[in-house]
């Protein structure tokens, strides 16, 4: 008997959401790629789900959201509905655009559920120091397609920055997370 090995998407409840081209290919090609993948994010995703943090990869991506309280239950496919609708919005136009077919993620996207408050600390630093782990930059501050910096300024965004600032008691503890994260990664 096959066991799913992704849970459900449960109102309410926090998730980091991940997955990688279909044989490691590169999902992002160009700087604009990145931009309407978030716009594309932002679209399907936001009215079923809150976002706290991501980062986008060339060949993959995380994120770490809390699916929204929906009311009743004929609702609930629609958090499965939008997913599906954004990864297939999104493979089409790179499918277009780059004239390549077939399928541009793995099958299945993974998510596991966050539970605890040193599990939400933990991923939120395991997902802004992801391009540091892979090399792309020394410094996570730096790495242009993740929402760090987002969190660090005072600029209007879709993200629940507030709560990640509470969790860290400021921007500057958050900073020290990092710089302490990252340097766990680079010293091994």
């Amino acid at each position: 008997m096959k066991t799913n090995l992704y849970p459900k998407l449960e109102p309410g409840k926090y998730y980091h959401i991940y997955n990688r081209g279909n044989n490691k290919e590169t999902i992002f090609k160009e700087p604009q790629n990145y931009h309407y993948f978030l716009f594309l994010w932002t679209k399907y995703i936001e009215p079923v789900a809150k976002t706290y943090c991501y980062c986008l990869l060339p060949n993959h991506f995380h994120f770490f959201i809390r699916i929204s309280e929906i009311g009743n239950d004929s609702k609930k496919s629609s958090v499965s509905q939008a997913f599906s609708n954004f990864f297939n919005a999104y493979a089409k136009a790179i499918n277009k655009k780059y004239q390549r077919t077939g399928s541009l993620f793995q099958e299945n996207f993974k998510r596991k559920e966050i539970t605890g408050e040193a599990y939400f600390i933990s991923i939120i630093g395991y997902i802004l120091t992801n391009a540091v782990k892979h090399g792309l930059c020394k410094d996570a501050a730096t790495y242009p397609y993740s929402s760090y910096q987002i969190l660090l300024s005072d600029s209007p965004t879709i993200l629940l920055r507030d709560d990640i600032i509470q969790w860290f008691n400021s921007k500057g503890e958050l900073v020290d997370f990092i710089k302490i994260y990252q340097e766990d990664i680079l010293a091994t």
